[in-house]
């Protein structure tokens, strides 16, 4: 009886050491806060895979990110980190088609935009070819951009002239300098210090980011545009490496929490809004103002575009467009 037990505790403890020794962990970075909606969202995403495969898969999420946050594509590409996100426009020159989504006046929610961004970007390989060396789990956008300032209201186009702004990279910043704004191109988690300090006198976010940034309490004024003044394109990625080395079963549970699945949990983070900053309607002035300055950049684009293999840019951009508007109808 005693050489039963102890051989059903062998065996036992050997099933449990095999157990331990199959399960995959993965590296995850995130360089905002931990509060921020996007650390959130991805270990919402890390839980859902961890449940999903019953805990033959878990994230080990970082206290620190492994790079600054123009280093994170280039991390998950070498391996420094498994998972994590980034801004295309935090790398200027690399990435063209995902500006695709950053013109103003795209939409209202980033869920909508986000999901419609990921169905038509998923539908071209040309952006999978500007994705070389990562695993693509899925493209997002944050929600419509808004003008923040800690010196006065800005109703027209002529207020934003002189000023000093923080953007983010990539079509905002073209926007921008044909709104004659003077921008500097730096990471959102800078901004605190930029706007406390004076070395900035407002940033373009969304609304989300005065709470998660904590900019609340710097940020006087701030102008919001129907479907924003602009937006900023993301993409949820992982080590390909890692991805490879997964079973066929786990691989499929990562690919079912994938595409419009990341897209809906990205962008609901960002429509979570919550602060007290006083907020200005452009009139149709101002909207015409900004029209007119930024009319040309869709056609650059659409040129880029091609250049990149897209045969015809202008269709796929009516085409998010659309996708879009019906997305917003349906909620």
């Amino acid at each position: 009886m005693k050489k039963n037990l102890i051989s059903l505790a062998t065996l036992a403890l050997t099933s449990w050491v095999g157990m331990a020794q199959a399960q995959t962990v993965l590296t995850v970075s995130s360089w905002v806060p931990p509060t921020h909606g996007l650390s959130v969202a991805q270990k919402e995403w890390c839980d859902a895979l961890t449940a999903k495969t019953s805990n033959r898969v878990r994230c080990n999420i970082l206290p620190r990110a492994v790079t600054p946050p123009v280093g994170t594509y280039d991390a998950i590409r070498n391996g420094l980190a498994d998972v994590s996100f980034t801004v295309h426009g935090y790398t200027p020159g690399r990435f063209v088609l995902t500006q695709m989504v950053e013109f103003p006046f795209m939409g209202d929610r980033a869920e909508p935009l986000s999901v419609a961004f990921n169905r038509v970007a998923s539908k071209y390989p040309e952006f999978a070819a500007e994705h070389q060396g990562v695993k693509v789990l899925g493209y997002f956008t944050h929600g419509p951009g808004i003008v923040f300032n800690t010196k006065r209201p800005i109703t027209k186009v002529e207020d934003l002239v002189g000023m000093k702004f923080r953007v983010g990279g990539g079509m905002v910043n073209e926007i921008a300098k044909n709104l004659d704004m003077n921008v500097t191109l730096k990471p959102a988690p800078e901004s605190y210090e930029l706007l406390s300090t004076g070395v900035m006198d407002g940033t373009l976010f969304p609304a989300e980011s005065t709470d998660s940034f904590k900019i609340d309490k710097v940020i006087k004024h701030a102008t919001t545009f129907p479907g924003g003044l602009y937006n900023t394109s993301f993409v949820f990625m992982m080590n390909p490496a890692k991805y490879n080395s997964l079973s066929a079963e786990d691989k499929k549970a990562v690919d079912e929490l994938s595409g419009d699945a990341v897209a809906s949990r990205f962008g609901k983070s960002w429509d979570r809004v919550e602060n007290g900053v006083k907020l200005i309607k452009a009139d149709g002035a101002f909207i015409s103002g900004v029209t007119i300055r930024v009319s040309k950049l869709e056609r650059d684009w659409a040129q880029a575009a091609k250049a990149k293999g897209v045969k015809d840019p202008s269709r796929m951009l009516a085409e998010f467009r659309a996708e879009v508007a019906k997305l917003q109808q349906q909620k």
